[in-house]
């Protein structure tokens, strides 16, 4: 099904019973969270809530809250899309197999980002941040944030929107020292191409422009969260498995601006201008802290005709991003697996908050004349999860040998730790990475 708005999508959930609407009015203080929270834990439908308490904007929550629902509103581009990642990640595929590729091609041609014409709806009008949603999930958080935004940003050495970056990256809306309207905060991890654009940006003295988007298409939030393969953008990807492709066209101060969207913010972001961002109820079950992150200059906020703002909880695990990650799963299946040599499988595990711990089998080459077994290929392909994109913000990694059980199962939790603690030899088999890359979420200290 391709949708061509937020509100398509909206229609056909409700339509077939994967979308319940709220009337009353809901307070965006706590309330709407613990509505959304409630109905997530008892795999419940998507929620419209009409009447946002101080806001003129109805808000929707849920959308991708079950892999089934999420199946159901890609139910038309699911197939193609994992064969065009499948084949983005394993070009020798379509050498080998012409006949069942022959298609991919022009599903990444059709899916190309087109420059939208002068009826663009996200040029219906404009308003303020504090006319928006001001959703506060947790009684500690720092303000309201934005927990749904794609956030755009250009590369200043190769502009354009095919080297952008569309990534999910919370936003803080106000409290703190942020001035209502005129300000925001920023905040992403290491390893977002956002960090790289802004890096290039200051090296050049130069204000780095930002584009967030809220709401539009639903394939469009789903790009910003993929772990795509290099040479396939987050906007050509969001065509594909949306079967739209993305409109954009620039504003009059040269703003990129997604012309399905619901909301657009932009701003910019000055070199070294931060200030404090957080707490935030983090998906680790505990509040990230108050730390200095960029600070964004609000410039204009447009929005569409019926526009509905699109948020989510982040909380402990399970939550709606649990959902996302299956989604991942599904669309991406073995791509890990094929950049790394001898790996077989990866589980970031979402109970302990997917960053924190990983479980992994891979192939332990034993070499044949030599009597004695000790782990040495599989210390290779930890080192190499250990490197990898996101992989690399691991706390712990249990990494097991395919040959000692060849139906060892990553997914399941107790019978992977269990053969672990069998076989596991601390004096050989405890390796400690110290002093390297690691997220603002790890309180741990550092006295290793």
């Amino acid at each position: 099904m391709g949708y061509s708005s937020l509100q398509a999508c909206i229609a056909d959930l409700e339509k077939h019973g994967h979308l319940i609407r709220i009337k009353h009015e809901v307070d965006p203080y706590l309330q709407m969270a613990a509505i959304h929270l409630r109905v997530f834990e008892h795999e419940g439908p998507a929620i419209l809530f009409e009447n946002v308490k101080g806001s003129k904007f109805p808000a929707v929550s849920n959308l991708f809250g079950t892999l089934d629902r999420s199946k159901f509103i890609f139910r038309d581009t699911l197939e193609k899309v994992k064969t065009l990642v499948d084949i983005k990640n394993d070009p020798l595929k379509a050498l080998k197999n012409p006949f069942k590729y022959a298609n991919v091609g022009l599903t990444a041609l059709s899916a190309l980002p087109m420059k939208s014409g002068m009826n663009a709806p996200i040029k219906f009008g404009r308003t303020q941040i504090s006319e928006l949603p001001q959703i506060v999930n947790w009684p500690k958080d720092g303000g309201p944030f934005v927990t749904m935004p794609q956030v755009y940003t250009e590369d200043a050495d190769k502009p354009g929107i095919m080297n952008a970056n569309l990534g999910m990256y919370r936003i803080q809306m106000g409290g703190n020292e942020y001035v209502m309207n005129s300000e925001i905060g920023l905040h992403y991890q290491l390893h977002r191409g956002i960090g790289v654009h802004q890096t290039k940006a200051n090296a050049k003295g130069q204000p780095l422009k930002v584009s967030i988007f809220i709401g539009g298409p639903p394939s469009h939030p789903v790009a910003a969260v993929m772990p795509l393969p290099e040479g396939l953008s987050e906007m050509t990807f969001a065509g594909a498995l949306g079967n739209r492709r993305f409109r954009y066209y620039y504003d009059a101060e040269g703003f990129c601006i997604s012309a399905d969207a619901d909301f657009v913010i932009t701003g910019t972001v000055y070199p070294h201008e931060n200030k404090p961002e957080g707490p935030f109820g983090d998906h680790l079950g505990y509040y990230s802290l108050t730390h200095p992150f960029p600070l964004m200059k609000v410039h204009n906020v447009y929005h569409r005709k019926d526009a509905i703002w699109s948020f989510t909880v982040v909380g402990r695990p399970p939550q709606e991003d649990t959902s996302f990650g299956a989604l991942i799963h599904e669309i991406t299946g073995s791509a890990l697996q094929q950049e790394i040599p001898g790996l077989h499988a990866v589980n970031a595990v979402d109970a302990a908050g997917v960053h924190p711990l990983l479980f992994a089998i891979g192939s332990e080459r034993y070499t044949p004349y030599i009597k004695e077994r000790k782990p040495q290929e599989i210390l290779t392909i930890a080192n190499h999860i250990l490197g990898k994109n996101q992989l690399s913000l691991a706390k712990y990694l249990f990494i097991a040998a395919k040959e000692d059980d060849p139906k060892l199962d990553i997914n399941d939790i107790g019978g992977f730790l269990k053969h672990i603690l069998q076989r596991v030899d601390l004096t050989r088999d405890l390796h400690f990475y110290t002093k390297t890359t690691i997220d603002t979420l790890d309180y741990s200290g550092s006295g290793l």
